[in-house]
């Protein structure tokens, strides 16, 4: 059983930054896929960004080049870095890894509006 509680969601005007950070209750070195999804009211939950071992990142085409994933082993945290956020990115986040079966973080709200 893994547990995933996120962080850092909040208000923030358009153009701005936030940096979501989800720790993860084991050590994360060897989990092969962590990422994260969002999902806006009446709509499905998306693909936002996905980490794999061996450093591979995988992005969504809407947020490619202003959104960074990373991961920091030393305290098992996935972190998502989200710059010159547009009122499109508001929605809940969450949290997703991939070992021995599928976890998801319980999400933290971003809304980006003026």
């Amino acid at each position: 059983q893994v547990q995933l509680v996120e962080s850092g969601g909040g208000l923030v005007q358009p153009g701005g930054s936030l940096r979501l950070s989800c720790k993860v209750s084991r050590n994360i070195f060897n989990i092969g896929v962590m990422g994260w999804y969002r999902q806006a009211p009446g709509k499905e939950r998306d693909m936002v960004a996905y980490s794999s071992l061996g450093g591979n990142t995988n992005y969504a085409g809407a947020v490619a080049g202003r959104f960074t994933i990373s991961r920091d082993t030393a305290e098992n945290t996935l972190l998502l870095q989200m710059n010159n956020l547009k009122p499109e990115d508001t929605a809940v986040y969450y949290c997703m890894v991939v070992h021995g079966g599928t976890y998801w973080g319980q999400g933290t709200q971003v809304t980006v509006s003026s």
